[in-house]
């Protein structure tokens, strides 16, 4: 039959289960397993309590409490959008427990409960099935009409399973006791039986007609060719825990060869790659859920640090190796900035290095080469980096591979809209030599209390501004949107064929922006930043 995934999980069962024609409903006992279920293309889950107990290592005797099932069958309910028959065993108790559980699989959207007449704690059935005594009949029939009683959702089923056969009593037994839950309430009979052929299922069948739906676990008689419970007008059939069995003989394969070859090779091409495992999860969805609600961060954004220059000022210090890699408290300053990055979530981080280009090499980033470096300048690096990505649908953090900084700067960056944002400290007085990072900046306002509110803009980025209009140091760090690396892309080529920028640095670029009335949004801070640029620098940064 047809059925619609979004109609309400109650009615889907319920439709299932009075169908004109055979249904089957698989076994899960996870919300992955329950996921896998409904990809094969079933429309309901059986959720086996030999299957759910199993799972969690214990016997199915009870052992697991009823409140960690119904933890279990959210998952599992939260994973799948067809409906789920919950194995609840006896109910987990009296008429007032069958209740309680009847309105806490409500609120979980499970779409029914199917109940055993033994006692509890419940024994599995196929356990010396002749040896377990049956619930009294007028007990159960009280279960099942308080459970009715309880629910509040017209189309949620209870399913009562009589175990008069696995029990020895006998088809007159079995009769018995499905005529009195039926009249109690039973939306459906579980007739149950341990034969390997279906003799007792059929001759109940024949005798019961169609009264109401007969549901059947055909685990022992699976031999049965499936159009003779067709031919006996079977409303559904449940597999019941072979999903289970088929995970654990996996499971039990694939350690043994691992441990007797001590090797990944010998099982990984036999097994679902981890993006299966993804996938299931359904973390495509959480990445799109990320880009419509989360502001700008981790996974859309990435990092172009430009770390092609030797820096001559450090002397000896980068005979062999270029100023990114002079250590500071034990690690490079190209690991501090790798580790600022990614305390706010950005590990896409490309490097355009130059200058002994492979003493440059931690793990986890992604490298440019500018082999050029000596004879061009900074704006050649930034392009061979865009270049090495031209398709950009995220935000874009480009900074100096000698630039110490603390998060708060690539954060704030991140909650800027604008195309192009730029980063200046206002505490600029007697700062110099920083002036090497492309100047000083003349902005729409100083850095004040007034303009907490205020967007600022960028006038003029030089070290020529007279010393009434400076508003701060450019610290070294722009960020530009999908949009704005576009433009550079299209800005950058043509900069560059001026033999006059071949050695431009950001400066450059920034004059050409404004030239074009592009605005470039400025953020104002105090500190938060270092620069590495001479010996005096290395010392002050081991404190920083």
């Amino acid at each position: 039959m047809s059925i619609t995934p979004t109609s309400h999980k109650t009615a889907q069962f319920k439709k299932l289960l009075l169908s004109s024609q055979l249904e089957f409903i698989c076994e899960a006992h996870n919300g992955l397993s329950s996921k896998i279920v409904e990809e094969a293309g079933f429309h309901g889950i059986w959720a086996s309590g030999l299957s759910i107990s199993a799972q969690f290592g214990v016997r199915d005797n009870n052992e697991a409490s009823w409140t960690q099932v119904l933890d279990n069958l959210e998952f599992m309910s939260d994973a799948t959008q067809i409906p789920i028959l919950l194995d609840g065993d006896t109910g987990y108790g009296n008429f007032n427990n069958m209740q309680r559980l009847i309105r806490k699989l409500e609120q979980r959207q499970i779409a029914a409960v199917c109940i055993e007449d033994k006692l509890f704690p419940k024994t599995n059935s196929f356990l010396k099935g002749e040896a377990q005594p049956l619930a009294d009949m007028d007990e159960f029939c009280g279960k099942i009409k308080a459970g009715k009683d309880a629910q509040s959702d017209p189309d949620f089923c209870i399913i009562a399973r009589v175990e008069a056969f696995i029990c020895g009593w006998g088809l007159a037994e079995a009769m018995r006791r499905a005529e009195a839950y039926h009249q109690a309430g039973a939306d459906g009979i579980l007739m149950h039986s341990a034969l390997a052929v279906p003799d007792e299922i059929l001759a109940f069948k024949q005798e019961w007609g169609d009264r109401c739906p007969v549901v059947i676990v055909p685990t022992k008689y699976y031999s049965t060719p499936t159009d003779v419970f067709r031919q006996h007008r079977i409303s559904m059939v449940i597999w019941a825990n072979h999903m289970l069995r088929s995970a654990i003989a996996t499971m039990q394969s694939s350690a043994r060869i691992l441990k007797e070859q001590e090797n990944l090779l010998s099982i990984e091409d036999k097994i679902v790659p981890v993006a299966e495992v993804f996938r299931l999860q359904g973390a495509a969805d959480l990445q799109e859920a990320e880009k419509r609600y989360l502001p700008k961060s981790a996974e859309c954004t990435s990092a172009i640090v430009l770390a092609a220059s030797r820096g001559d000022g450090l002397g000896e210090l980068t005979k062999d190796k270029p100023k990114t890699m002079i250590e500071i408290r034990g690690m490079p300053i190209l690991a501090h900035i790798m580790g600022a990055y990614n305390m706010v979530g950005i590990k896409d981080i490309s490097v355009v290095r130059g200058y002994k280009k492979e003493a440059v090499n931690l793990p986890q980033l992604t490298y440019i080469d500018n082999d050029d470096f000596a004879e061009t300048g900074e704006l050649d690096s930034l392009l061979k980096a865009l270049q090495a990505n031209s398709h950009y649908d995220h935000d874009i953090i480009i900074s100096y591979g000698d630039v110490l900084f603390n998060s708060y700067i690539p954060q704030a960056l991140l909650q800027a809209k604008d195309d192009f944002v730029i980063f200046v400290d206002s505490d600029w007085e007697g700062k110099t030599s920083y002036t090497w990072l492309g100047g000083f900046a003349e902005c729409t306002d100083p850095n004040s209390r007034n303009t907490f509110h205020t967007d600022i803009y960028l006038k003029q980025l030089s070290t020529k501004i007279p010393h009434d209009k400076i508003h701060g140091v450019w610290m070294g760090f722009l960020k530009v949107s999908a949009s704005g690396a576009s433009q550079l892309l299209m800005l950058l080529p043509k900069l560059l064929a001026d033999p006059e920028h071949r050695k431009a640095g950001m400066a450059t670029l920034f004059q050409e922006l404004l030239k074009q009335h592009q605005s470039v949004r400025v953020l104002y801070t105090v500190g938060h930043w270092l620069d590495i640029n001479h010996l005096d620098d290395v010392v002050q940064a081991g404190n920083f």
